[in-house]
């Protein structure tokens, strides 16, 4: 509370504090390297610290541009004039440095377009997100979720989890829409994009109020390509894989744009096989455990296709549409061998053999409509979006257990669900260097899940009624937020407020008729405040201190209470009676020149509910995954990241993070008091051999240390590409190894009040790659290209 206080009193002083500031006029003079005057050049100069902040105008007779910006500071100053190359340099402004004279180089004698080239760094930061340029990444993946797990400071586990900087896993968005889709089908789907639709990745580690507040772990907003340049453009890609099995894909991505209206269209399929070792043992008795080694391969196939038109009405308003349709086919083979061990002698008392075969069809459709109204010059807009999705999963399970009462069984799951979302969203850029946003939004998920099994035991088949359930959940959520953002002097201050109204209701009918609903509204606030600390070397150092209120709801896989089967002696199966959790996020960071350089951060959570391994019946030796509330945790981590700065001929980012974590509560009712820390370090290498050519290194280690409440030994991968450009750059082949060591498996444990279990697990992680990827265009030729054309200011 004294922390929330805190917050709330700096809101309070910086409000009061607003006043209207008075812009700077400054004169910036063109010439030659003759001194020759160069009148009518554009210029543009955007503010370093809010990219909203823009301005532009053509030098006059005097080849002089008059122009007013709203603060001092650093801008970004882009100039351009026919017969000389362009111009692009990072200036500062302050109270007695307003007066500024630049000489251009002569070039070419007429101008086609313009073009600004610079090295775009790998992270950056941009007010309270971080944004990921992917391009390197993308040459030695052979899908997004590759892409994902390349990304420096991101972790993926074993699930397909992705975690950002705290224990919860991060929200996945696609084009800022959120995935509303188990973590399974999500890792599924973006396994199905081809690497080169990514445009970037934003990391949002504490979202503002214009996101939704069920985003305690973050968010990574996959922002995918669309039709950018002027004429037909596209590439061609294919890829190659081989561990103990290969992957490979194919595919090819078209757009058109004739200036008013663009198009695009992606297309790829995968083919992929994998497998993973997973051996267990587990403490079923004082005297006795039971050992389980389990070999699993999974081929899949899968096919996307993306598509989309943008057209420009006028100048201020826009309206787009985005379509994906995604198939997956997915087949898991597992052969367990289960023993019964005595722990004083090795002595096997018993064993038995399990083959599993599961054959899974995943079917997704994604429809976007959003239009945008710019309101005025200086970055005013209304947005409305509305989003469908559907998604059907069809799941066959084949299983047969030998042993001295052998006996199998057979089932079909069939599970669906709707997904609407209709949103409206207003900003406006006020004087005073104001900015106001408010928004609406509403979602409704209706979700429906059946599955039939069978068991058959000599010769005899009889209804499975243990895994044969009927389930239906509907969720509902209204959602409206106000937040303001002001600049003044050297800080920037952003507060809102979200409101979110939560109606969630289940309602199982076979085995047992049993239903649960829930309704609720909360408030969410949100303060972000940034200032600029010093300049060194021209580099700006800024200070960031952001706080928000957050909560998890449980998604419908895990209010799910179908038991699904993973061996004879292990089910996972949801939990209708999981309640939301509630947590308070705190970080201080700071970045040099956009970089994120260090960040503190804390965060506490009231009834938390996580992955839980519980013990059954000790008699048979089952045990069962599920989800549970278990209480509280309060973590606390530290990230570091140095670098070389992006533009030479070598580049280096190397971090670290370390995560404290305190859990206090009841596990499977008996009390819990579990602490545990972690240590990852990742880093990422690049090195321009020429300008053809270029080698990259990137991986990533995590030290012993805990994840929830599992303790894992030391892994990581380090993984290396060369990629090498031919015919006018235009076909690019890159070669990969990814990890090179094969260090990316480990050992775990966990300990708790009813489960003690260790073991191994491995994947088939050590690949050796090829990619092609051809570029190809038809570019239109401008006919009399305004010459004086700026950006506006917006």
């Amino acid at each position: 509370m004294a922390f929330q206080r805190i917050f709330l009193l700096v809101i309070t002083l910086a409000f009061s504090s607003l006043i209207y500031g008075h812009d700077i006029a400054i004169n910036i003079k063109v010439t030659n390297e003759q001194q020759a005057l160069i009148p009518y050049s554009t210029v543009t100069l955007v503010s370093k610290t809010d990219s909203a902040i823009r301005t532009g105008t053509i030098t006059d007779s005097t080849a002089t541009a008059h122009l007013n910006v709203p603060d001092i500071g650093f801008y970004q100053l882009q100039i351009s004039s026919v017969g000389y190359n362009n111009f692009s340099q990072i200036i500062e402004v302050t109270d007695s440095n307003f007066n500024f004279t630049f000489k251009l180089k002569a070039g070419s004698a007429a101008l086609n377009e313009v073009v600004i080239q610079a090295s775009k760094p790998l992270m950056q930061q941009e007010d309270d997100k971080t944004i990921i340029n992917t391009e390197s990444l993308e040459a030695a993946s052979t899908n997004v979720y590759e892409v994902i797990e390349k990304t420096p400071g991101l972790f993926v586990d074993q699930d397909g989890n992705i975690y950002i900087s705290s224990t919860t896993p991060a929200k996945v968005y696609i084009n800022g829409k959120e995935l509303k889709m188990s973590t399974a089908d999500i890792a599924g789907m973006l396994k199905s994009l081809p690497p080169n639709a990514i445009d970037k990745i934003e990391i949002l580690r504490t979202p503002s109020a214009k996101y939704d507040a069920s985003n305690s772990g973050g968010i990574v907003n996959v922002v995918l390509k669309k039709g950018v340049k002027i004429g037909i453009t596209g590439s061609a890609t294919a890829g190659y894989q081989q561990g103990k099995y290969n992957n490979k894909f194919a595919g090819f991505n078209v757009s058109n744009n004739n200036g008013e209206t663009s198009s695009y269209l992606n297309l790829n399929y995968s083919n992929s096989n994998n497998y993973q070792v997973l051996n267990t043992n587990r403490d079923i008795s004082i005297d006795t455990i039971i050992a389980q080694k389990a070999y699993s391969t999974t081929p899949s196939d899968a096919v996307y296709l993306g598509y989309g038109i943008n057209k420009d009405f006028t100048d201020n308003m826009n309206l787009s549409y985005d379509g994906r349709v995604s198939y997956n086919n997915y087949n898991n083979y597992t052969d367990n061998t289960n023993s019964f061990e005595a722990i004083a002698n090795d002595i096997v008392l018993g064993s038995s053999k399990a083959l599993s075969t599961t054959n899974d069809k995943t079917f997704l459709v994604n429809q976007d409509i959003s239009s945008t109204l710019k309101l005025d010059t200086a970055g005013s807009e209304w947005t409305n979006s509305f989003t469908y999705s559907y998604n059907n999963n069809r799941e066959r399970l084949d299983y047969n257990t030998y042993s001295a009462l052998p006996y199998g069984g057979n089932g079909i799951s069939n599970t669906s669900h709707h997904y609407f979302e209709l949103q409206s969203d207003l900003t406006l850029k006020l004087p005073g260097k104001i900015t106001i946003e408010t928004g609406i939004k509403t979602t409704y998920l209706p979700f429906n899940n059946k599955a039939d099994y069978v068991l058959t035991n000599n010769g005899d088949t009889i209804n499975d009624n243990s895994r044969t359930t009927t389930y239906k959940y509907a969720e509902n959520i209204n959602a409206a937020y106000f937040q303001a953002s002001k600049t003044f002097g050297a800080f920037i201050l952003k507060s809102g407020l979200r409101m979110e109204n939560t109606n969630m209701s289940g309602h199982q009918t076979v085995p047992f008729d049993t239903s649960f609903s829930v309704h609720r509204t909360d408030f969410f606030p949100y303060v972000y405040l940034s200032r600029k600390i010093m300049t060194i070397a021209k580099y700006e150092i800024r200070a960031y201190l952001v706080y928000r209120r957050t909560i998890a709801r449980p998604s419908y896989d895990q209010l799910n209470p179908f038991p699904k089967y993973v061996d004879q002696f292990l089910s996972e199966v949801g939990n209708p009676n999981l309640k939301p959790q509630f947590s308070n996020n705190y970080e201080f960071n700071i970045s040099v020149e956009q970089r994120p350089l260090f960040a503190v951060g804390y965060n506490d959570t009231k009834d938390m509910f996580t992955n839980v391994y519980y013990q059954g019946d000790s008699l048979h030796a089952l045990a069962y995954k599920t989800y549970d509330n278990v209480g509280s945790n309060k973590e606390f981590y530290i990230r570091g990241l140095g670098v070389i700065p992006p533009g030479g001929r070598y580049f280096f980012l190397f971090g670290a993070q370390y995560n404290h974590n305190l859990y206090q509560g009841l596990y499977q009712g008996q009390p819990l008091n579990f602490k545990g820390d972690s240590w990852l370090f990742f880093t990422y290498h690049q090195l321009k051999i020429d300008k053809n050519s270029m080698l990259t290194m990137n991986g990533f280690l995590r030290l012993k240390g805990t994840l929830q409440f599992y303790e894992l030994s030391s892994f990581g991968s380090l993984s290396f590409n060369i990629n090498r450009k031919f015919f006018n750059q235009k076909l690019t082949v890159t070669l990969s190894l990814n990890d090179a060591f094969f260090t990316n498996n480990n050992e775990f444990s966990i300990s708790q009040p009813t489960v003690n279990a260790y073991g191994y697990r491995e994947t088939d992680s050590r690949r050796f790659g090829i990619n092609l990827r051809y570029n190809f265009g038809i570019r239109k030729k401008d006919e009399d290209p305004d010459l004086f054309k700026f950006p506006n200011n917006n």
